[in-house]
């Protein structure tokens, strides 16, 4: 059974990805006072990638696992322990397609402004 390339995967599922990882870094910071690492962000990702049979590179799994580390300790560092955990929760939550939340469409606006900088300065 093949599985696709990375060209198959889309702006869109990149930006999911990032704002799924964030979302589990901030819930793993607020939970067990720990940050998960590149490596384990990127297992995540290819774990949910292959549950509807795609793939991606290993080096673009820890790099987008990467971003999302950079976006979840910005998040941490601007907030307090409560407001934090709320957004955790939030972004768990949101992860659900027929939850609404408007921290999670404020924060995968982010994820995605992320990526279109990176692709404008010719990173990645």
């Amino acid at each position: 059974m093949a599985m696709d390339t990375s060209p198959d995967i889309d702006r869109t599922t990149r930006v999911a990805l990032i704002y799924a990882l964030t979302a589990e870094r901030l819930a793993a910071f607020y939970e067990h006072a720990q940050w998960l690492t590149e490596a384990q962000g990127a297992r995540l990702s290819a774990d949910w990638l292959a549950r509807s049979k795609r793939h991606l590179p290993l080096a673009e799994r820890k790099h987008l696992s990467a971003l999302s580390d950079t976006l979840a300790r910005q998040i941490a560092a601007s907030l307090s322990r409560e407001a934090g955990l709320l957004t955790a929760h939030e972004m768990m939550e949101s992860l659900d397609p027929n939850y609404a939340s408007e921290i999670g469409q404020s924060l995968r606006a982010e994820c995605e402004r992320m990526l279109n900088d990176e692709a404008g300065s010719g990173v990645g």
